[in-house]
């Protein structure tokens, strides 16, 4: 297991997630976050907001305030809710939001990995893009169907359901599988001696949801097809969010992050325990 080491004062690499700026509570917390040095790096891990304006005022805020920001999209981001000038989904949807944060300087799932080369590194940090399939089924679920169909009885069905648009595929399983098989190949064809900071919105592990209070919300939280790469590939962390469970794990001696705000309800009842900016470079224990 990789040692802690005391932090420098010199650059680090941060990240966040679930910043859900639409809600006006959280914005003030996007508007707190700054480096510490002019070398700092950003990780924003999803979820920024829902509406395609207070998406694109919450990375231009982020992009003005640190150096490099990269960026790797969440469910909310891909939503398209009722109102919003910006009617576009799914693949239209991602696409136009890479789009915005290229004309920002933000790196995307569709660029090349920046090399963060600070105490702790080198490491390629890789902003990936994988969504979900439910297969994280619920204990008795032997099928998608009846995973679904004991989520909706408990009431615990995801917005996604009714806002999260696939087009042009089938479904977002298939989305996801396509995805899976195009981030899964990109890894392959990495220089290995070079480690990798991998960026996901949804854990790339089922591990992390075994802490769920509502197990039925797992199948909406990543994909079986991604267990593994953490060990498969030199990879240094993981970061995720997507949970709004702020913690750290170890998996087969790899550390996985989640880097989560959350809603306000969820950060005034427990606060922010990790604080509000995730080191996930240099590596310190505290």
């Amino acid at each position: 297991m990789q040692q802690p080491i005391t932090p420098p004062a010199g650059r680090r690499l941060l990240a966040v997630s679930d910043l859900h700026t639409g809600m006006a509570d959280n914005v003030a917390i996007a508007e707190s976050l700054r480096p510490t040095t002019d070398e700092d790096w950003l990780i924003v891990a999803g979820d920024v907001a829902e509406r395609f304006d207070d998406v694109e005022r919450t990375l231009k805020l982020l992009a003005r305030n640190f150096p490099k920001v990269i960026w790797s999209p969440g469910n909310h981001e891909l939503w398209t809710p009722t109102g919003d000038p910006v009617e576009l989904r799914g693949e239209a949807r991602y696409a136009h939001l890479v789009e915005l944060c290229r004309s920002l300087g933000i790196t995307t799932p569709e660029d090349p990995w920046p090399v963060w080369e600070g105490e702790g590194g080198p490491v390629a940090v890789a902003p990936l893009f994988t969504l979900y399939d439910y297969s994280f089924r619920t204990p008795t679920a032997a099928t998608k169907a009846e995973s679904l169909a004991q989520a909706h009885e408990a009431g615990i069905v995801c917005t996604d359901e009714y806002l999260l648009h696939p087009e042009p595929h089938r479904g977002i399983d298939d989305w996801c599988r396509a995805r899976v098989a195009a981030t899964e190949a990109r890894l392959a064809a990495h220089d290995p001696e070079l480690p990798l900071v991998l960026v996901n919105h949804w854990p790339l592990d089922r591990r992390p949801t075994d802490v769920l209070t509502y197990p039925e919300f797992a199948q909406w939280c990543g994909t079986e097809l991604t267990a593994g790469w953490h060990t498969r590939f030199n990879v240094a962390a993981v970061v995720y969010g997507h949970l709004h469970i702020p913690r750290t794990t170890w998996y087969e001696g790899v550390r996985f992050e989640e880097v989560s705000i959350g809603y306000p309800r969820e950060w005034r009842r427990r606060g922010h325990p990790k604080g509000l900016l995730r080191q996930i470079l240099p590596y310190s224990a505290a």
